[in-house]
């Protein structure tokens, strides 16, 4: 049974399917000036990257995907409805793409942010991101490029269980 608030229930993450890609393009669209193509996301999935949707009943409100490979991931797109935004829902999706990292087996998660977005910012550096770095002209801007702050986590193995063992 889903959590609920008042009389809404609460979204629940699963994995994305392919007929969540209409509401994750259009959710994209509305969030992005430059967002990604459905394409983009077909091309995620066919990959067996990390996708992962923010849904109540049939209607996605946010979602996230992650790349993992060689002991390392990236987090590659992040996003909530501009109408549910400032719910924590993007909390909850940086923290399954992280426990998605670890059941990966990454020791560390790299992402890029723009500068412009201090709200992305602000939600990454409560997750435990640092600034790494800069890419110069990494984002396609209205007035030519917009560099992109590279940020990153090491990720701690999971506390051992009260046996002892891991």
């Amino acid at each position: 049974m889903a959590a609920v608030v008042g009389s809404a229930p609460l979204p629940q993450l699963r994995s994305m399917c392919r007929e969540d890609l209409v509401q994750v393009a259009a959710i994209e669209q509305s969030a992005y000036e430059f967002g990604w193509t459905p394409g983009i996301f077909r091309d995620c999935l066919r990959a067996g990257h990390a996708c992962w949707v923010l849904a109540r009943a049939d209607e996605v409100v946010g979602y996230g995907v992650l790349s993992a490979a060689a002991g390392e991931a990236h987090v590659l797109n992040v996003c909530v409805a501009p109408h549910c935004q400032r719910r924590g829902y993007g909390q909850r999706i940086v923290k399954r793409l992280l426990d998605a990292a670890r059941w990966h087996g990454a020791e560390r998660v790299f992402l890029e942010v723009r500068p412009s977005n201090v709200g992305a910012q602000a939600l990454y550096e409560a997750a435990g991101f640092n600034e790494v770095g800069r890419r110069p002209r990494y984002y396609p801007a209205r007035n030519g490029r917009e560099d992109a702050i590279i940020m990153a986590m090491d990720l701690l193995p999971p506390p051992p269980t009260a046996s002892g063992r891991a």
